[in-house]
C-alpha cells in the first residue's frame, strides 16, 4: 500500500466515508503492509467511543441481543460499530460464519457499521486486529462500538482489556452458572444478562447470580473482577473507598422480543458514568495501552528472532545440534540473541 493510498484512506475514514472504513479494517485483519501507519494515523482522532463487550457461552443470544442493542442505539440517535469475532477456519485462518446475517434489524441502516472478524486461534477469542479495528470505528465516529465475542466461555478475558463495560450473558437452565465458576468469568462482568428470561428456571438463574455476586461482596467491588483483576486500582487508595464501587447489576432481557433491552442500555449508561466520574475510566484506559504497547513489543520481538533463528538455518538445525550435546540451549538462545542485544547497546550509546 502506497503512502498516497493510506493517506487517502485515512482521509476517507475521518470524512465518513463507509468504502474507506471497510477497506481500512480489511487491511488491518489481513495485516497488510501499511496497517500500521494507517492505525497510528488514526489513532489521533479516537478517545470518544464508548465499547461494550458482550460474550458469554454459544446458544445465550449474544447476537440476537447485540443487534437489538444496536437498533435501540439508533432509536437513541447514536451510531453504532459492531464487531463479532467468530471462530477462526482451519484452513484459512478466516471467521468461520463470515458477514453473518444475523443482524437482521439493521440492514440497510448505514449508521450500523457490521464486521465478522476471525479470532485467528487467540485463546481470549478477540484477535489482535480487533483492537486496531476498534481504533478505525473510533475514529470514524462511532458513538458506540459493540464487541461480540466468540462465546468459548472458558477464554473470554481478552475482553477485558478492549471493552469499558463487559457485559456476560447467561440462559437459564442451560448449567451456565456452574460454568462461569469454574471458568472465572463470573469476575470479568460489570453487568450480567439473563437472557430468554421468558424460560422456565429464569428467576432460579437470577437468584443464583444474586448468591454469588453477594458472595463475592466480601472482596467485591473494587478488590476482585473485572475492577480489579489486571488493573492499577489496587494500589490506589482511593479505590478502598466504597463509594468508588461498581456493584454489578443482573438485568433480565428477551432478545428476540426486545424485552428489558432498554433496561440493559440505561446499566450501560450508568456504568460508564461510574467509570468516567470515579477516574476509573482514565486508569483502564492506561492499563490498556500499556498491555497494548507490551503485547507489540513482544510481537516485534518474536519476529525479529525468528528471522534470526532462521540466518542460523531454522529451529530444527539448532535442536539437532543441542540433541548431539554440541551445544546447549542456553548457549544457543545467547547466540541468537547477541545481534540484537549488540544493536540495543548501541543505539543506548
Amino acid at each position: 500500500m502506497s503512502e498516497t493510498d493510506a493517506a487517502d484512506l485515512v482521509t476517507g475514514v475521518l470524512d465518513g466515508d463507509h468504502r474507506a472504513l471497510a477497506r481500512t479494517i480489511t487491511k488491518i485483519e489481513n495485516r497488510e503492509p501499511g496497517h500500521r501507519d494507517l492505525v497510528s494515523a488514526l489513532h489521533a482522532h479516537t478517545g470518544d467511543a464508548e465499547v461494550i463487550g458482550v460474550t458469554g457461552s454459544p446458544g445465550a443470544g449474544k447476537s440476537t441481543l447485540v443487534d437489538k442493542l444496536a437498533s435501540r442505539y439508533r432509536d437513541r440517535g447514536l451510531t453504532v460499530g459492531v464487531i463479532a469475532v467468530d471462530p477462526s477456519s482451519p484452513y484459512s485462518g478466516g471467521a468461520v460464519l463470515g458477514d453473518r446475517i444475523r443482524m437482521a434489524s439493521n440492514v440497510g441502516d448505514m449508521d450500523v457499521f457490521f464486521r465478522s472478524m476471525s479470532a485467528r486461534g487467540q485463546l481470549g477469542g478477540l484477535s489482535t486486529a480487533t483492537g486496531d479495528a476498534i481504533t478505525a470505528l473510533d475514529a470514524f465516529g462511532k458513538d458506540r462500538i459493540v464487541v461480540e465475542t466468540v462465546g468459548a466461555g472458558q477464554n473470554e478475558v481478552d475482553v477485558v482489556r478492549t471493552a469499558d463495560t463487559v457485559v456476560v450473558l447467561v440462559q437459564p437452565g442451560s448449567g451456565d452458572d456452574v460454568q462461569m465458576l469454574k471458568a472465572g468469568i463470573l469476575e470479568i462482568g460489570d453487568l450480567f444478562v439473563v437472557n430468554k428470561a421468558d424460560m422456565d428456571g429464569a428467576r432460579t438463574t437470577v437468584s443464583d447470580l444474586q448468591e454469588m455476586l453477594h458472595m463475592r461482596d466480601g472482596t467485591t467491588a473494587v478488590d476482585a473482577g473485572h475492577h480489579g483483576a489486571g488493573t492499577a486500582v489496587g494500589d490506589d487508595p482511593a479505590a478502598d473507598d466504597e463509594a468508588d464501587a461498581w456493584d454489578p447489576r443482573i438485568v433480565e432481557t428477551v432478545a428476540t422480543e426486545g424485552t428489558g433491552v432498554d433496561d440493559l442500555i440505561d446499566a450501560i449508561d450508568d456504568h460508564y458514568d461510574h467509570l468516567r466520574m470515579s477516574g476509573e475510566l482514565d486508569r483502564r484506559e492506561r492499563t490498556r495501552y500499556a498491555e497494548e504497547i507490551r503485547r507489540l513489543l513482544r510481537s516485534d520481538a518474536v519476529d525479529l528472532l525468528e528471522d534470526e533463528l532462521d540466518r542460523y538455518g531454522g529451529i530444527d538445525a539448532l535442536v539437532d545440534e543441542v540433541q548431539a550435546r554440541e551445544t546447549d540451549p542456553y548457549t544457543v538462545a545467547d547466540r541468537v540473541l547477541d545481534p540484537l542485544a549488540d544493536c540495543v547497546e548501541r543505539r543506548r550509546d
